[in-house]
């Protein structure tokens, strides 16, 4: 009988996907060499790992099954980021997701680093039944306040999705520009995938612009502040004063209108 050389076998074990390791496993088992017990071993621990976010997903489905159960199959997450930044517009996103979606690795999408909010945002994009967003611009903040710019940017991206949900998962806050039952959940973003989905769409899509408007206003770091109040923005503010994207009712207390 030919033995397979243990690079091979690494070479073989890499091909499985990760909800194939038990397989794997089961092939090379018997296989006495220390080389080969050491790379099951490394897929012994992977799997361990796979597992234990299954079941932190399972726990993020929660207000999703609730609903599925009772025959509901359109469930929208809604999430809304920027409601704290002195300039850019405040972002909402609307996410239905599949029954018995998995998306590794999603989160409240405060708790992830920028390269695996990208990786989840495109997951996102391809996996999702429907998604909207909406966006509520600066002006629009001064004149009717930062909470009912949020609900109008959350009522925007319900408009903008494709299939009507049939129950609304929030994060936080009932929106009562509209007439479809929702739920909202305190800290939803960690605790429903749907509205984790919502929240990592809404922030990716704000960052870009974000980004965007940095090249026409670059001495306040719109790039790396994203438009939040930090030490260098304020510093910059006092410096070259308000451009056309700051909230001037966020402002006031350190640059005169």
């Amino acid at each position: 009988m030919t033995t397979i050389p243990i690079e091979t076998i690494k070479k073989l074990l890499k091909k499985y996907d990760i909800e194939n390791i038990p397989t794997a496993i089961a092939q090379y088992k018997n296989d006495p060499r220390s080389g080969v017990k050491a790379l099951l071993h490394q897929l012994e621990q992977k799997y361990a790992k796979y597992e234990l976010e299954l079941k932190r997903l399972k726990s993020m489905m929660i207000y999703e099954d609730k609903y599925y159960k009772n025959g509901i199959h359109y469930i929208a997450g809604i999430d809304e980021v920027g409601r704290g930044p002195l300039a850019g517009p405040v972002m909402a996103a609307a996410v239905i997701l599949p029954k018995d979606c998995i998306i590794l690795g999603i989160n409240d999408s405060k708790k992830l680093s920028e390269s695996k909010r990208l990786s989840l945002f495109q997951e996102i994009q391809e996996k999702a039944i429907s998604i909207g967003i909406g966006m509520v611009d600066v002006e629009t903040i001064d004149t009717i306040n930062i909470l009912q710019s949020t609900y109008k940017a959350m009522d925007q991206a319900l408009h903008k999705l494709t299939i009507t949900p049939q129950i609304l998962l929030v994060d936080a806050v009932h929106i009562p520009t509209t007439p479809l039952p929702q739920e909202g959940i305190t800290q939803g973003d960690s605790k429903s995938m749907s509205i984790s989905a919502a929240s990592i769409i809404a922030k990716v899509t704000r960052d870009r612009l974000m980004v965007q408007l940095d090249v026409l206003y670059p001495q306040y770091g719109f790039n790396k502040n994203k438009g939040y109040g930090t030490k260098e923005h304020i510093e910059a503010i006092q410096a070259y004063g308000l451009c056309p994207i700051h909230r001037k009712t966020f402002t006031s207390n350190f640059v005169a209108l």
